[in-house]
This record gives structure tokens, C-alpha cells and sequence, in this order.
């Protein structure tokens, strides 16, 4: 059974993450995880409420994370479940046979692919993140599942930026943040 996280845990999480305006350009208030994942704690906490995630939206085959924070949130969550980690990575980064997307973002473009046999077809997959704000490279990373068969159990991330509407860009696929901006 999914435990939610009490208030007393979600507002640690929260203190910790540090607004950093104007990055990575003017008129962008970054939330930097950074004191999250450099505090033992914190970061055990902020796997434990992806692990539940994981538990209500399960049984997950496979944990897929977003360069570059997803991967470091994704392949804890992978460990503890025992399961195998896809990466997706920025164009040209992976070394083998790949399936691409291009999409937008709030600040740019970008192009992110993924091994083409990286899921088998019908593998239940969840996909990890640090930050949801317009979707773009989640919906990215979402078409890239689909392309190779995985069947998407749901998106989870650590912080979501609602008033950027981002799980518009998701369609119907089950969005889970464990804080939300």
C-alpha cells in the first residue's frame, strides 16, 4: 500500500530546494535541487516518495530517466526496485542504434533519443524526472517509449511547475510530482 508523504516531510523537501533566478537565462527562476540530493536524508526521502509512486502506478519492468537529473533520481529508483535503467539522452550521446524526438522547451529546442532496444515491446515502463515545467522533453521522452514498444505506466517527478501547464502536453498519461510549484 502507497504511504503518502506527511507534511512534515514535504515541506524538509521544499526548504531545500534554492530558487536561483535568472537561470539559465533572464527572466527564468531555476529550482535547484542540488541541496536535496547533497543531503543524505533528503535524498533517501525524495527516493522513498518516488518508490511509492513507483508501487501505486506498478508492477514497473523499467525505470526510464531524462539527462541529466532524471538519471541520477531514475537509477535509484531502478536499484531499489531491482529493475533495469534507460536513459535518454541529448542527441548524439548514446552509442548504439537510436529512435530521436525534437520538441520545445521554455528556453529553446532540443533533441533526445533513446536505444532502440532498450525496452521490449509491452515492457511496463516509468519515467523519472526532477522537473516538469512545459513538458517538452517529458512528451519527448514519452514518444520515444511509445516508439519502441514500452508500454508507460506514468511520469513521476520531484517538482512540477503547474502554472507552466506541462501535463497538457502529457495527454492522458498519469502524472505524479512530489512537489508542485
Amino acid at each position: 500500500m502507497v504511504r503518502p508523504m506527511e507534511a512534515a516531510q514535504v515541506q524538509k523537501l521544499d526548504a531545500a530546494i534554492r530558487d536561483v533566478p535568472d537561470f539559465p537565462k533572464p527572466g527564468i527562476l531555476f529550482k535547484d535541487i542540488t541541496p536535496v540530493m547533497a543531503d543524505g536524508d533528503l535524498f533517501k526521502l525524495s527516493i522513498a516518495a518516488f518508490l511509492d509512486i513507483a508501487e501505486e502506478l506498478g508492477p514497473v519492468d523499467k525505470i526510464v530517466g531524462i539527462d541529466a537529473r532524471g538519471f541520477i533520481f531514475g537509477a535509484a529508483v531502478a536499484h531499489h526496485l531491482g529493475i533495469g535503467f534507460i536513459p535518454v539522452r541529448k542527441k548524439g550521446k548514446l552509442p548504439w542504434e537510436t529512435e530521436s524526438v525534437a520538441y520545445d522547451l521554455e528556453y529553446g529546442s532540443n533533441e533526445v533519443e533513446i536505444h532502440t532496444d532498450a525496452v521490449q515491446p509491452g515492457e511496463s515502463v516509468l519515467l523519472v524526472d526532477d522537473l516538469l515545467a512545459t513538458g517538452g522533453t517529458a512528451g519527448a521522452a514519452v514518444d520515444l517509449i511509445e516508439k519502441i514498444g514500452g508500454k508507460l505506466l506514468g511520469l513521476a517527478f520531484l517538482i512540477e511547475l503547474g502554472f507552466l501547464n506541462g501535463r497538457e502536453k502529457l495527454g492522458d498519461a498519469e502524472v505524479r510530482s512530489i512537489l508542485t510549484y
